[in-house]
């Protein structure tokens, strides 16, 4: 299923998710400008973040970036191909300017940047000797599905399904997002999604659960004060 639009109000321009999707825009160009090959292998080793590299399993290479923790950031903006950043931005675009209008733009842009390091971390307590690098945004975008399952269970989400013909359906995002991660929880566990970092993926959907029930109980509690 691939979801095209939500039914969810936004009251305020996203401009903190459109920057993301903008900044996202030029490294991919950037990326294609190396034209493949050694160069490019070469730009997702050193931008991209090895977990082996972190945790002291091999050495830091001379290319490295110093410190190297800068590379979970900065792993965030690579992709791997056309489809890995078309389907991360179109996610982004979904559910994020929701979750923006919701924590308001400074707080879901730290929100977001935390959501990609706890998912980073995640993926490295799941391979912490991987000499594999791992880039995309979508551990960070994964943090706003998880807020955005919380705060807008019962919006709809308009998808795209492939089953011998090609149709569309609207389902709740409780449904979408639920199914979805349950998809990256079985293929963590049975090991079928080779070369994905599904478990960025949960730590980051987790997380961004986490924070937006934090919110909503803090919210509720100043205003049972107020009353």
């Amino acid at each position: 299923m691939l979801p095209i639009r939500d039914d969810a109000p936004s009251r305020t321009f996203p401009l903190v998710t459109f920057l993301l999707i903008l900044a996202n825009g030029l490294v991919w160009m950037w990326e294609l400008s190396l034209g493949g090959g050694t160069a490019l292998d070469t730009f997702f080793y050193r931008y991209g973040f090895i977990p082996g590299i972190l945790t002291g399993a091999y050495d830091l290479p001379s290319w490295a970036l110093s410190p190297y923790v800068l590379t979970i950031f900065t792993s965030m903006f690579v992709h791997g191909s056309w489809s890995h950043i078309l389907g991360n931005m179109l996610f982004l675009w979904i559910f994020g300017n929701n979750v923006e209008d919701y924590l308001g733009h400074g707080r879901y842009l730290l929100f977001y940047l935390a959501g990609g390091v706890v998912a980073a971390l995640v993926q490295l307590l799941s391979g912490p000797g991987s000499d594999v690098p791992t880039i995309g945004a979508s551990g960070a975008i994964a943090a706003v599905m998880g807020a955005y399952f919380f705060v807008y269970p019962t919006a709809r989400v308009q998808v795209l399904v492939f089953f011998i013909f090609i149709t569309t359906i609207r389902v709740p995002a409780s449904i979408f997002l639920g199914i979805w991660f349950l998809m990256q929880l079985f293929e963590g566990t049975y090991g079928a999604a080779q070369g994905v970092a599904v478990w960025a993926h949960v730590g980051g959907f987790l997380f961004g659960l986490m924070i937006a029930w934090i919110d909503r109980t803090r919210q509720r509690r100043r205003m049972d004060f107020t009353v």
